[in-house]
C-alpha cells in the first residue's frame, strides 16, 4: 500500500491511496473459506460447495467490502500520523471510475485543509464589559413585591387600583375555561383596566385579548391557551370575578428579614436593602458575562482574518447531507454556517495555544460542586462522600451529560481568558438601561 499527498494550494490537497492485491488477498481468501464451510447451496452438502461457485457468488462483494475497510482505516491513520488538520471529511474524487475487476486500485480524495492564522484577542477596539447595578427604583420595587408576597390579604367587593382579582376566563371559540389570579397592574391598556376598575364580585367583564398583557406568552399562563394560540391571540373573553383582594404590605421588621434571608442575617432596613441589591447584582453577572462573550465572539471573528477552502466545503455539504442538495442550496447552507466554522477554528486555537483544555479532575470537581448546590436547594446540605461519589459516577457514565458539563466548563475557561486578555472597557449601568442598550 502507498499513500501520497499532492498540495493544490495551502487550503486544498489531493491524497491518493494505492492498494495492491497483496494488501487484501489473504483477508478475502479467509472470508471466502469461511463462507465455503457454512454456505447452504441446493445440490451440495454443507462444506462441500466448490470454491469457484463461492467465488462467483460472493467474491466481488467480499473484495469490495474488505478493500473499503482497508481504505478507510489506512486513510484515517495517515491523516492522524501526518497531523493533517482537515475541515469536513475527505471527499472521494474518482470512486465512480474504480474498476473492481482489476487487482490493484488507486483511490483519490480531496482534502480541505485548516488555515494557518494568528488569533488577535485584543483587537483595535475595546469591548464594553457591562457592570449592571440595581438602582434605588429596582430595589424599591423588589421590596414592595416581597412585602406584598408576605403581606396579609384583605377581602373586598369592588376592584380598585393595585388589587388582586381571582376569576375565570371563558371563551367558547377557543375553549378557554381557566381560573386564575391577576393583579390589575399587569393588564395593559387604559380601556382594559377601566373595564375592571369598579367591577364587583360576581360581575362578568368582557375583555379583548389583543394587547391584554405586555407579552403574548402571558396568554398561556393566564388564559390557558397553547403556545401557538398565545401569539397574536385576538378574541373576546369573558372574565367572571370570583374574589377581589387587597394585599396589606408586610411590616419592615425582623420577622420579614428572617423569612427572606434567614435568622439574624439582616437586622435593619439598611442591611435589608443592601442584601437585596447584592443578590440582584449577583444575578446580573450572568447577563453581563453572556453579553461580553457575544461581543467577544464578534470581535474575534472580525479581527482574525484567514481564508477557508470555500469551494471544497460547499462540495462537502452538497455530497454529505442527509438529503441531496443542488450547488445553490449547498452554497446557501455554507454561507449560513461559515461564521460558526470560523469561530470554531478560532476557539480551538485559543484553547490549544493557551492550555485551556478541561481535565478529567476538573470535570469531576465541577460536577460535585454542581450536585452540592442542587442538593442544598432541597435542604440536603451535608451529603456523605459515598453518596456524592455514587451520584458523580452515574452522571459521568452518561456521555450526553459529560459533554454538556464539559461545554459549560470550556465556556467558563474561555470567558475568564477573555476577561484577562481582551481589551475591555467597564461601563456601569442599570438593568433597564442595559437591556435597551445591549439588545436594542
Amino acid at each position: 500500500m502507498n499513500i501520497t499527498k499532492k498540495e493544490i494550494d495551502s487550503l486544498n490537497a489531493l491524497v491518493t491511496v494505492e492498494i495492491k492485491k497483496e494488501d487484501y488477498s489473504d483477508k478475502v481468501k479467509d472470508i471466502l473459506n469461511n463462507y465455503k464451510k457454512t454456505a447452504n447451496i441446493p445440490g451440495f452438502r454443507k462444506g462441500h460447495v466448490p470454491m469457484g461457485m463461492i467465488q462467483k457468488q460472493y467474491g466481488k462483494a467480499v473484495l469490495i467490502d474488505e478493500v473499503n475497510k482497508l481504505l478507510q482505516d489506512s486513510l484515517h491513520k495517515y491523516l492522524v500520523d501526518e497531523k493533517l488538520e482537515v475541515l469536513g471529511n475527505p471527499l472521494p474524487k474518482n470512486d465512480a471510475e474504480i474498476n473492481w475487476d482489476a487487482n490493484d486500485f488507486a483511490f483519490e480524495f480531496e482534502l480541505g485543509l485548516a488555515p494557518q492564522f494568528e488569533v488577535d484577542v485584543k483587537g483595535n477596539k475595546a469591548i464594553t464589559h457591562y457592570k449592571i447595578v440595581a438602582d434605588d427604583t429596582m430595589i424599591d420595587n423588589q421590596i414592595t413585591s416581597i412585602r406584598k408576597q408576605f403581606g396579609k390579604l384583605i377581602s373586598k367587593k369592588v376592584v380598585e387600583d393595585d388589587d388582586e382579582i381571582t376569576g375565570v376566563f371563558n371563551s367558547e371559540e377557543k375553549e378557554i375555561n381557566k381560573e386564575t389570579t391577576i393583579s390589575l397592574d399587569i393588564i395593559k391598556g387604559k380601556k382594559q383596566q377601566k373595564s375592571l376598575l369598579g367591577a364587583k364580585v360576581g360581575d362578568v367583564v368582557v375583555l379583548k385579548t389583543k394587547g391584554l398583557f405586555a407579552d403574548d406568552h402571558q396568554n398561556q399562563t393566564y388564559l390557558g391557551v397553547s403556545h401557538d394560540d398565545a401569539h397574536g391571540l385576538d378574541i373576546e373573553v369573558k372574565f367572571e370575578i370570583k374574589e377581589v383582594n387587597q394585599r396589606e404590605l408586610a411590616a419592615m421588621n425582623q420577622d420579614l428579614f428572617d423569612k427572606i434571608f434567614g435568622k439574624d442575617a439582616v437586622s435593619n432596613e439598611e442591611e435589608f436593602r443592601a442584601k437585596i441589591k447584592e443578590d440582584a447584582e449577583k444575578q446580573f453577572v450572568q447577563h453581563s458575562d453572556q453579553k461580553l462573550m457575544d461581543d467577544a465572539v464578534e470581535s474575534l471573528i472580525g479581527n482574525t482574518k484567514f481564508d477557508l477552502p470555500n469551494a471544497f466545503l460547499q462540495r462537502w455539504i452538497m455530497n454529505t447531507g442527509e438529503n441531496p442538495m443542488t450547488e445553490e442550496e449547498a452554497k446557501a447552507e455554507y454561507e449560513k454556517s461559515e461564521k460558526g466554522l470560523r469561530y470554531q477554528l478560532i476557539e480551538g486555537k485559543i484553547f490549544s495555544e493557551n492550555d485551556l483544555q478541561v481535565t478529567f479532575d476538573e470535570l469531576k470537581d465541577y460536577t460535585k460542586n454542581m450536585i452540592r448546590f442542587q442538593m442544598a436547594q432541597y435542604g440536603q446540605s451535608n451529603p456523605s462522600d459515598e453518596e456524592m461519589d455514587g451520584i458523580v459516577a452515574r452522571i459521568m457514565s452518561n456521555q450526553d451529560e459529560v459533554k454538556r458539563i464539559n461545554d459549560q466548563l470550556k465556556s467558563q475557561k474561555l470567558l475568564q481568558f477573555i476577561k484577562e486578555n481582551a481589551k475591555l472597557k467597564t461601563k456601569e449601568i442599570t438593568y433597564d438601561k442595559f437591556v435597551k442598550e445591549a439588545y436594542s
